[in-house]
C-alpha cells in the first residue's frame, strides 16, 4: 500500500506539474521569453530549443499529463478498494463502487494536479517557464517521438480534412504583450530607479493611439487670443508680453475662432489683423491625436482648435502639445505655467488642480477614480460636485478627501489632497 500511494502522489505531481507548464508557456509573455533566450548561458539554450516548435512543446506536456493520469488512476482505483472495500478486493466491481471510484479520483485530480497547479503557475506563468525550463526540457525529448508522431497525425487531418496548412504559427507579440512588458518594466523601475527614456517613451508609442484631443489640448481658459478687429499695436504688445509665437484670433466670442497670426507677420507691419491672419484648423474632442497629427502634417499646419460637442471652442492643440505625449515635456524659454505638486505630509499632498488624474495616480501610486468625462484634478472635483465648490470646502470623494484652496467663478485653481481609511 505504501508504493501505491507513493506512486499516486508522485503521478498528481507530474500531472501538476505538465497542466501547470502548458497553461503557463500559453499564459507568459513571449516578448520576456523570447529576451531570456538573447541571453548567455544553458538556460537560454534549453528556452530556444524548448520553445522552437509550440506546438511539440504543448503535445508533450499534454502527453506527459495523460500519462501520469492513467497511472495515477490505476493505482488511485485499487487504493480505493482496498481501503473502503476491502471485501471487493480482487473481483468484479457493482457499479456503485465505480461510481464513488470515480467521484474521488476526480475531485482529487481536480483540485491538486488541475485547478490549483494552472491558477498558480498562470498567475507566475514569465518566472515559472523559465525555472521550470530544464526539467521541461528533459521530459520534452523523453516524450519526443510519443509528440512528434501525434504532430504528425494532426497534420494529416488539417491538412487533408480541414484543408489547412497545420503546424505552421509563426511567431508574433500582440501589442497587449509588449504592453504588459513595459509595464512590468515600469513597476520595476518605480521600486528600484528611474525609468529609462528609452522605456518611457515606448509606452507612451503604445498609448499613443488611444489619447484623444481633449486629453491633450490647451484649455479654453488658457487660450490667449485676439478679436478680429484690435488693433496691430495691440496684437504686437500682446506677442511682447506673452512671448508666444502664434496667437489666435476670434470674431465677436472666443468660440468663433477664425484664424491666428505668426509673430514673423508683424514686421510686414500690417494695417489690420485680418491682413496677417492665417487659416486655423479645426478637430472635434473625441478626435485621436495620431490622425490630428497626420492631418495637421499633410496641411503643414501646427496648430487646430478643438470643438467640443456643440461646435464651441474647448481648447486648442499644436504639434509640440502631440509630441509631447511621446517624448514628455518640451520646456522651452516661454513655457512659464508651474503646476504645483508637493506632498506635505503622510498621505496628504498639495496640487494643481490643472494635473491630470492619470498622471497623480501613476506618479503617486493612488487610485484616484478615471472617467471619460473629465482629465484633470479640478475636472474630478467638479463632476462630482455638480458645481464650481468654495473656497476651504471639503468634501469626500471614496477614500479621498479634497480641500479647496483657491478658487475664482469659473475654475479651482489649487487643492489639497489627502488620503483617508478605506470607504
Amino acid at each position: 500500500m505504501t508504493l501505491s500511494i507513493v506512486i499516486i502522489i508522485f503521478s498528481l505531481i507530474l500531472s501538476a506539474f505538465f497542466s501547470g507548464m502548458e497553461i503557463a508557456y500559453v499564459s507568459a509573455n513571449k516578448i520576456h521569453i523570447e529576451i531570456e533566450k538573447k541571453q548567455e548561458g544553458v538556460l537560454a539554450k534549453v528556452l530556444t530549443r524548448l520553445t522552437r516548435k509550440p506546438s511539440k512543446f504543448i503535445a508533450t506536456m499534454l502527453v506527459g499529463n495523460n500519462i501520469a493520469l492513467v497511472v495515477y488512476g490505476i493505482y488511485m482505483g485499487d487504493l480505493i478498494v482496498t481501503l473502503l472495500y476491502p471485501e471487493y478486493a480482487g473481483l468484479a466491481l457493482p457499479f456503485n463502487i465505480i461510481l464513488v471510484q470515480t467521484v474521488i479520483s476526480t475531485l482529487i485530480i481536480l483540485l491538486t494536479a488541475e485547478f490549483l497547479p494552472k491558477v498558480f503557475f498562470q498567475i507566475y506563468s514569465n518566472k515559472l517557464v523559465i525555472f521550470f525550463a530544464i526539467p521541461a526540457y528533459l521530459f520534452y525529448l523523453l516524450f519526443s517521438f510519443i509528440s512528434e508522431f501525434i504532430m504528425w497525425i494532426s497534420d494529416i487531418i488539417l491538412k487533408y480534412l480541414f484543408k489547412t496548412e497545420g503546424d505552421e504559427v509563426q511567431l508574433a507579440f500582440t501589442k497587449v504583450e509588449l504592453g504588459d512588458y513595459i509595464s512590468e518594466q515600469v513597476e520595476a523601475a518605480d521600486e528600484e530607479e528611474e525609468l529609462d527614456t528609452e522605456i518611457q517613451i515606448f509606452q507612451n508609442a503604445l498609448e499613443f493611439s488611444e489619447v484623444k484631443a481633449r486629453e491633450v489640448m490647451i484649455p479654453r481658459t488658457e487660450i490667449t487670443a485676439v478679436e478680429l478687429h484690435e488693433s496691430p499695436r495691440a496684437l504686437s504688445a500682446m506677442f511682447t508680453d506673452t512671448g508666444y509665437s502664434k496667437i489666435l484670433v476670434f470674431k465677436d466670442t472666443i468660440d468663433d475662432i477664425i484664424g491666428y497670426v505668426h509673430s514673423f507677420e508683424m514686421f510686414k507691419k500690417p494695417r489690420t489683423v485680418k491682413s496677417v491672419m492665417l487659416p486655423v484648423e479645426y478637430v472635434p474632442e473625441t478626435m485621436l491625436i495620431s490622425d490630428v497629427l497626420e492631418s495637421l502634417t499633410k496641411k503643414r499646419k501646427s496648430i487646430a482648435v478643438v470643438l467640443d460637442e456643440y461646435g464651441g471652442t474647448s481648447g486648442i492643440i499644436t504639434v509640440e502639445d502631440i509630441v509631447e505625449e511621446l517624448f514628455g515635456e518640451i520646456q522651452d524659454e516661454h513655457d512659464s505655467v508651474e503646476l504645483e505638486e508637493e506632498q506635505i505630509g503622510e498621505d496628504k499632498y498639495r496640487f494643481s488642480a490643472r494635473l491630470e488624474v492619470d498622471y497623480i495616480n501613476e506618479e503617486y501610486k493612488l487610485d484616484l477614480p478615471e472617467s471619460e468625462n473629465y482629465e484633470t484634478l479640478g475636472g474630478l472635483v467638479v463632476s462630482h460636485l455638480g458645481d464650481i465648490p468654495e473656497k476651504g470646502e471639503i468634501l469626500r470623494i471614496d477614500q479621498y478627501e479634497f480641500t479647496i484652496l483657491e478658487v475664482t467663478n469659473t475654475k479651482i485653481n489649487l487643492l489639497q489632497l489627502k488620503v483617508l481609511g478605506e470607504a
